[in-house]
């Protein structure tokens, strides 16, 4: 971007015009600087659940602008409260619900049996197993390999081969 006087102006008019004014700010701050009341944040340990999310935010914007002033003026409620809302064991800090191990458990192995379960009758009325898993099939595709000198630098043709090649399942004899 070019740097003239012009611009220069212009980029100062623009950051006057974005700030605010003091009037308005120290109008804005005497506005909250009233305690809240002790009714409202009595017990708030308890009723902070039940109330409204309107009210939750209301209350937490009151506590806040009132946490921009000194601390001193505080009173030793408001200080309470807006430590518990703050760091209190609610929303995803909440502590979770009594038996809440027993249940993940007990779906957990309602799982794996459901998953065995399955297993088992797809195994039980599954078809048999394909003739190319024969040993004696396997024999012969080395063979038939062997014949056709079938990867003859590193594989089953090749000289000194000692690997057992394609035979992977057990005879079929037994």
């Amino acid at each position: 971007m070019l740097r003239t006087p012009a611009s220069a102006a212009l980029r100062k008019a623009a950051v006057r015009a974005a700030r605010p004014s003091t009037t308005v700010a120290l109008g804005c701050r005497a506005a909250t600087t009233h305690a809240i009341s002790n009714p409202t944040l009595a017990n708030i340990e308890k009723r902070w659940e039940g109330l409204p999310m309107q009210e939750q935010a209301e209350l937490w914007m009151a506590l806040r602008d009132r946490m921009k002033e000194s601390w001193t003026e505080l009173t030793v409620q408001e200080k309470k409260a807006a430590y518990w809302i703050a760091f209190g064991p609610h929303g995803p800090r909440a502590l979770p619900p009594p038996g809440e191990g027993k249940k993940v458990a007990l779906y957990t192995f309602f799982g794996l049996g459901l998953s065995f379960a399955i297993f088992a009758t797809m195994r039980a009325f599954a078809k048999p197993p394909p003739s190319t898993m024969t040993k004696e099939w396997q024999e012969a595709t080395n063979e038939f390999l062997i014949a056709q000198k079938s990867d003859p630098l590193t594989g089953i043709s090749s000289e000194g081969y000692s690997g057992k090649g394609h035979v992977q399942s057990p005879s079929s004899k037994a």
